[in-house]
């Protein structure tokens, strides 16, 4: 079985790029979805969380208002896209060990049950986190900083001013794409249109099984 790191800067289009290799016959865990389900009330890394960032983060039934957690990680200045005062690498140290023990053990049961398979992770942070090393090969997927904040504001609803200062304030925790490149097997430009990103997938697909 193949192990295969999918990551991008945030509003890069990874989530696309994966559903195009599920397509043609990956199997894709998200490690976003993974760290939704451990910061579901009563489970270690939740607690952990709430203890570390208080119980102001916590909606009325007790679930992570994801929204006031980022704000509070992210920090810094919104309006200039600074990363100071950022607690992002506090809460990083709480869930990575977590997702990443988690994304190994699905990785196993895919391995298991498809041998000469390919299973992919789809994580923003996965360099960041130090998981690279776990991979067999890395996918890259790039595009520009306003097509970042155009998909950020329709992901959000929200104006795109807004987008542009949310996408730069959490680039500033992320490792530029220059130096994702560097540790890149390839590099999918996701700056066109979606049948020109489909081409990339389906030659970096081919590629895996030579």
């Amino acid at each position: 079985m193949l192990k295969v790191g999918l990551t991008g800067g945030i509003a890069a289009g990874k989530s696309v790029v994966g559903e195009m290799f599920v397509a043609l016959g990956a199997h894709l865990v998200q490690a976003d979805r993974i760290s939704h389900s451990l910061m579901e009330p009563g489970e270690p890394v939740y607690e952990e969380v709430v203890r570390h960032f208080g119980r102001d983060i916590l909606n009325a039934d007790g679930t992570v208002n994801r929204s006031k957690l980022a704000e509070l990680a992210f920090g810094g200045d919104a309006s200039s896209g600074s990363a100071s005062g950022s607690r992002v690498a506090e809460l990083n140290r709480i869930v990575h060990p977590a997702v990443i023990r988690t994304q190994e053990e699905w990785m196993h049961g895919i391995g298991l049950q498809y041998p000469d398979g390919v299973a992919m992770v789809e994580a923003a942070l996965l360099i960041e986190a130090g998981a690279a090393k776990r991979f067999d090969r890395i996918v890259v997927v790039t595009c520009t900083m306003e097509q970042r904040a155009e998909r950020f504001a329709a992901r959000q609803k929200a104006d795109l001013e807004s987008a542009r200062k949310e996408v730069a304030r959490r680039m500033a925790a992320q490792l530029p794409d220059e130096e994702k490149i560097k540790v890149a097997d390839y590099v999918i430009d996701n700056s066109h249109s979606l049948e020109t990103t489909r081409g990339q997938v389906r030659k970096v697909w081919e590629n895996l099984h030579n």
